[in-house]
């Protein structure tokens, strides 16, 4: 088993946690009723082809907003983390440390604008059509559908809005007077921290997590798979296969060439760094 079930908690996967579930409150309607149950979604590679952050950091990088050597810079640290999977410190520092690096200086409502742009010129379409079959289920059944992500929240928000969820839990970067610092409050939204999130908002909305039920293609994912009572493996890495297989949870690949795509997240890494020379290519042109 990996790092992130052995590694002591020192109490900030908790408030990492908290603290997306009371931004995704303020950003949701109405709570559920006592004992209801919802689904949970992971985003990169489960319901999207890729991952969201680098079909946003294309987009920002074809705006001029940074350089195709921050997003090569990006990618690579991003890449290192979701491959190796580890909870070091250092690898810990550089995803977070990368992710700041979109948002720091920036004005909070000019990036969900970007945001907006972004998801419909390049992400609507990467929807994955069986990960949408499945949301329409829960919709149909009359359960609340909610994006667990370590993707920012603004963007995850915005996922979750064009696609009629209920709601998301997201990375949070700290803001004043409407401008991102620089700094995030807790960590990344990822392993552990996704466990802690959707606990506090059962918590807040009188959810009963042994009648929810939540997908993902990532090992690193089991601590939120393990809490609720159906959890569920999409496009699922190999450790992740190995575990849903022993444990018979459901397995879903959406996937045309699973040998292709083995690596699932960094394969859309990839295309990111490319796509990011690209950009860099057709500046050089343009100028």
């Amino acid at each position: 088993m990996r790092g992130h079930l052995q590694r002591r908690d020192d109490g900030r996967a908790a408030l990492t946690g908290e603290a997306a579930a009371a931004v995704a409150e303020r950003r949701t309607d109405s709570a559920a009723a006592p004992g209801a149950s919802a689904a949970f979604f992971d985003v990169d590679n489960t319901l999207m082809r890729g991952a969201s952050i680098y079909h946003f950091a294309r987009g920002l990088a074809a705006r001029d907003l940074f350089t195709t050597r921050d997003l090569a810079r990006f990618a690579w640290a991003q890449l290192v983390f979701r491959v190796t999977g580890s909870e070091q410190p250092d690898h810990i520092n550089a995803a977070r440390e990368s992710a700041l690096a979109f948002v720091a200086g920036h004005n909070v409502s000019e990036l969900i604008a970007l945001c907006e742009e972004i998801y419909d010129e390049t992400m609507a379409d990467r929807i994955w059509e069986g990960a949408r079959t499945l949301v329409n289920r829960h919709l149909t059944a009359g359960q609340r559908v909610w994006l667990v992500t370590a993707t920012p929240v603004e963007l995850a928000d915005i996922i979750r809005r064009r696609l009629g969820l209920s709601g998301a839990l997201g990375t949070v970067a700290e803001s004043v007077e409407g401008v991102y610092t620089g700094r995030l409050v807790g960590d990344l939204l990822h392993g552990p921290a996704k466990a802690e999130a959707v606990r506090a908002l059962a918590e807040r909305e009188g959810l009963n997590l042994s009648a929810c039920t939540a997908y993902s293609d990532s090992y690193n994912d089991l601590p939120l798979l393990s809490i609720v009572g159906h959890p569920n493996a999409v496009n699922p890495d190999d450790d992740l296969q190995a575990y849903a297989e022993t444990h018979g949870w459901p397995v879903h690949e959406f996937r045309r060439h699973r040998r292709a795509l083995r690596v699932g997240v960094p394969a859309a890494l990839l295309g990111a760094l490319m796509g990011g020379v690209a950009v860099g290519m057709a500046r050089r042109r343009r100028h």
